[in-house]
């Protein structure tokens, strides 16, 4: 429920005319035997999404909720410029469980895995909608499980570190080896340090100041067209709190939007 309550804080700054409200269904949902807590609301949430998402052929800034959003949102980005998408992973973590993997059964974990088209049916992307693992860059990452540091050691997928942040050169040329000529960025506002953010759903240390996060967005937008982003995990204690965390979520939707 903080996370319905941190995407509500955000929403009441931003545009009525352009915003589109995803309802999220109040129960819990079903795993279905598939290992992913919640699965059947997913499976709702996703349709309904899409259905959204498909009303726009320009670029989406999606708000969660947790980085589950970023599924459906790269998937509808993914279809509007097919094979021609790099996805930067701004997150404290990678996202890459399999339901196999998992200790938690949550679907923010596999995120990542199911848009690279691994996962149960419903929520992993088909072929025509998956991104390629070579087309991936992780920035910030900073907490990874073993069973995604496997993953990322046999694809090779770049991780640039919150050491690399001070000028935002390394990213650009990572991103810029993919060889796409759109981005999707997926940020998970753990991405950022907890003294920068407070109203945060999974608290990792020693992550991005706002400064480098946002001057990193630009960056990248000044090399490639922005295909859509997503703006994830913001989960305030109150609605004080929130007010105190939203003047550095709304910098980082200037520097996306601007």
């Amino acid at each position: 429920m903080r996370l319905v309550d941190g995407a509500e804080a955000i929403k009441g700054d931003l545009p009525y005319s352009v915003t589109y409200p995803v309802d999220v269904p109040a129960e819990a949902g079903d795993s279905l035997d598939t290992g992913v807590h919640r699965y059947s609301s997913l499976l709702t949430v996703r349709d309904r999404q899409l259905a959204v998402l498909r009303t726009s052929s320009e670029p989406v800034l999606t708000i969660g909720g947790d980085c589950g959003v970023s599924c459906g949102a790269v998937e509808h980005a993914s279809r509007l410029h097919p094979g021609d998408i790099a996805l930067v992973w701004f997150d404290a973590h990678p996202d890459l469980h399999s339901s196999e993997s998992s200790q938690s059964g949550g679907f923010g974990g596999m995120v990542l895995r199911a848009i690279l088209g691994e996962g149960v049916d419903g929520l992993a992307l088909d072929a025509d909608a998956r991104i390629t693992p070579d087309r991936v860059v992780l920035a910030g990452v900073r907490d990874v499980d073993p069973a995604e540091d496997v993953f990322i050691t046999e694809h090779a997928i770049p991780l640039i570190p919150v050491e690399s942040f001070g000028s935002p050169d390394a990213l650009v040329a990572a991103v810029k080896r993919t060889g796409a000529a759109h981005i999707y960025l997926h940020i998970d506002l753990d991405v950022l340090d907890p003294a920068t953010i407070v109203g945060l759903s999974n608290i990792y240390p020693f992550g991005l100041a706002v400064e480098a996060l946002t001057g990193a967005i630009m960056a990248l937008r000044a090399e490639f067209a922005l295909a859509g982003a997503t703006i994830a995990g913001f989960a305030p204690s109150s609605a004080e709190a929130a007010n105190d965390d939203l003047p550095s979520i709304l910098r980082i939707i200037s520097a996306l939007t601007r």
